[in-house]
């Protein structure tokens, strides 16, 4: 039997995807180790068995919801490829929105940058890769996530990046920052959402925050201070609906410029404020 591009992706069905002909087009053109444009070139390639038996199994596995990004091994961010597993979040578009504020507000001159809860080291490679005067430390209390991130950083042979093992703070003893950024977890136990689309196939200790969505980012407002240099910024990404209170938490512990914002679907996604005691 002989099987076509053009007829493989005509056959591929993804119902429950919102974008099932780029699904289809990202997992077939990985297949064959290929760009997307190669499908449009070569439309009536003829493919082998055992490549037409690869594509349906990840076809099958993207039918059950397994993200997209988990069965290439990898996923764009910012201007880097990232390698991505089950170990940590996948990055989203939305997250680029905190290396922008950071980038904005972060200093001129060499300066020392966390990133709490680095995964596969999405944010701190952003901000690596834009500001080589920058020295910047990501932390994750995954093993897993440690490892990818590093595996990241020297794929990108970033030198001004280093990955820690730590427990939000824990590892990082005296050590003061100009600039403190976390994409942590904030979705309520109870949310429905956790168990619809790519977040049931994410690890649920990257999502999850307690009752409310706010444990881990209470934690963190109430730690960065004793990790902030005077004039140093805490930048934390959040859900949509948390901006007021990531607000009057930070309020509340003595930050000072406390503000919101927006991401690119328009909600207040990204919240800081400034530490000056």
């Amino acid at each position: 039997m002989t099987h076509s591009i053009a007829a493989l992706l005509a056959q591929a069905q993804l119902p429950d995807s919102d974008t099932p002909r780029l699904d289809a087009e990202l997992l077939l053109a990985h297949v064959l180790g290929k760009p997307r444009s190669y499908l449009l070139t070569w439309p009536e390639r003829q493919l082998a068995e055992p490549q037409v038996a690869r594509f349906l199994t990840l076809l099958a596995r993207r039918r059950q919801g397994e993200p997209v990004a988990y069965l290439l091994g990898e996923q764009g961010f910012w201007s880097l490829s990232l390698q991505v597993s089950a170990d940590t979040l996948i990055p989203r578009p939305d997250t680029e929105r905190l290396v922008e504020v950071a980038l904005q507000l972060g200093p001129q001159h060499p300066a020392q940058i966390l990133d709490l809860g680095t995964g596969t080291g999405a944010i701190a490679l952003a901000l690596a890769s834009e500001r080589a005067h920058w020295q910047v430390i990501g932390v994750d209390r995954m093993p897993g996530a440690v490892a990818l991130a590093e595996n990241n950083r020297t794929r990108l042979a970033l030198a001004n990046v280093q990955f820690l093992h730590s427990d939000w703070f824990a590892a990082l003893g005296q050590r003061q920052f100009q600039l403190i950024v976390a994409n942590p977890p904030y979705i309520a136990a109870d949310d429905p959402h956790l168990q619809q689309g790519d977040v049931r196939f994410e690890p649920a200790s990257a999502l999850v925050s307690g009752a409310d969505g706010l444990c881990d980012i209470r934690h963190i407002i109430d730690s960065a201070p004793s990790y902030l240099q005077a004039g140093g910024w805490l930048l934390l990404e959040h859900g949509w609906q948390q901006a007021e209170a990531v607000r009057q938490l930070l309020s509340e512990r003595g930050f000072e410029a406390v503000q919101s914002w927006q991401d690119l679907g328009g909600h207040q996604r990204v919240t800081g404020g400034c530490w000056h005691a």
